[in-house]
């Protein structure tokens, strides 16, 4: 059966609220008999929908809400109107304990900064990173930040190879995960100082992970890392622009195979690679993604997909919270942190200048 988890579910977040959430719900807890759900939001327009799913209405209960932070509004506007809206409570249960994790399709910047907020950030974090998972030849990999802050120091960007290879371990369950950062060229003397000072630590400090130094953009789809670390100005583009890729590839051998009649009858004997294909390059299959460095869970999906799509957040979500991520991300940057003030005042013991990012 799995082991029991309870997730809060922002029941109102996303471009179609209820109408996908609920049933994505459903869908993951055909995949993980052992959820149960708190469904926050608008009970009007969450019940209905409910009622259509019974096995799922069996494990979940509604804490009724009319107030939604929108997707377009601002940040700061949504803490403003104070602590009532769906994706609040949702984040509050998992500081509560009520919940092991939340889960919302809502406004991103709303998101991270209620969760900051409410979850806030785990000792020694000046900030969490949006974490996502990335289709490659051999499997997935973890790429962040791509989209929680813009610009990061070498201090910042060793953090988040420390919070990428703790999530490498929870779901790839590989106790050595291999991290890189992403920059222009892999060459030492190439990419801006902050990466460059952060390589630097990362070789000079013992971790629980296999740096591997720079990685390029077109290398991170051939899965040679299972973590990789860049600022969230440039993981978000790249984000963006491979998602977009992908569709436009699909466009194109849909576009190719038919345009004519022999084409097509090549296309009929085609369709299970094709099948393989579309489903190894689905954006809904890896939808979701984790805010790393607070002391509970987030998991972000995106605000336009399907029910499959949600489930897929959901799923995540739950992975996360049986792995023991927290507890095991706190003991990594604890030690992590005390090796590298140690590594830092070395050199001014010697009288020398000190150590990069110090």
């Amino acid at each position: 059966m799995g082991q029991q988890r309870t997730l809060a579910l922002d029941a109102m977040g996303g471009d179609h609220g209820p109408e996908v959430i609920v049933p994505g719900a459903a869908i993951s807890l055909e995949r993980h008999p052992g959820l149960s759900f708190i469904l926050v939001g608008d009970e009007a327009r969450i019940a209905p929908v409910l009622a259509a799913h019974p096995a799922l209405a069996a494990r979940s209960r509604i804490v009724h809400t009319t107030q939604v932070v929108a997707m377009n509004e601002k940040p700061s506007q949504a803490l403003r109107r104070g602590k009532g809206s769906s994706m609040w409570l949702a984040l509050d249960a998992v500081r509560t304990g009520e919940a092991a994790a939340a889960v919302s399709a809502g406004n991103t910047g709303a998101l991270m900064a209620m969760a900051k907020l409410i979850l806030r950030p785990m000792k020694g974090i000046e900030r969490p990173a949006i974490a996502a998972l990335w289709p490659t030849i051999n499997a997935e990999c973890i790429v962040l930040d791509v989209g929680a802050n813009i610009g990061a120091t070498s201090r910042q960007l060793t953090d988040f190879t420390l919070m990428g290879a703790a999530m490498a371990r929870a779901l790839f369950h590989v106790e050595r995960p291999t991290a890189s950062l992403l920059n222009v060229g892999v060459e030492e003397v190439k990419g801006a100082e902050e990466v460059k000072e952060a390589h630097a630590l990362l070789k000079a400090v013992e971790l629980p992970l296999d740096y591997r130094g720079f990685i390029e953009g077109n290398e991170i789809g051939q899965g040679k890392v299972d973590v990789v670390v860049v600022e969230g100005f440039a993981g978000n583009i790249a984000l963006k622009t491979a998602e977009g890729t992908a569709r436009q590839i699909g466009q194109y051998v849909k576009d190719a195979m038919m345009r004519t009649w022999l084409s097509r009858a090549g296309a009929f004997l085609a369709r299970g690679g094709f099948r393989v294909l579309k489903e190894k390059i689905d954006p809904r299959r890896i939808n979701g993604g984790t805010f790393l460095g607070l002391n509970g869970i987030a998991v972000k999906s995106h605000g336009g997909t399907d029910a499959l799509g949600f489930a897929s957040a959901v799923d995540l979500g739950y992975e996360m919270s049986v792995s023991g991520l927290i507890e095991r991300l706190a003991a990594d940057l604890e030690t992590f942190h005390h090796r590298l003030d140690t590594v830092s005042e070395a050199p001014r013991q010697e009288g020398t200048a000190p150590a990069p990012g110090s």
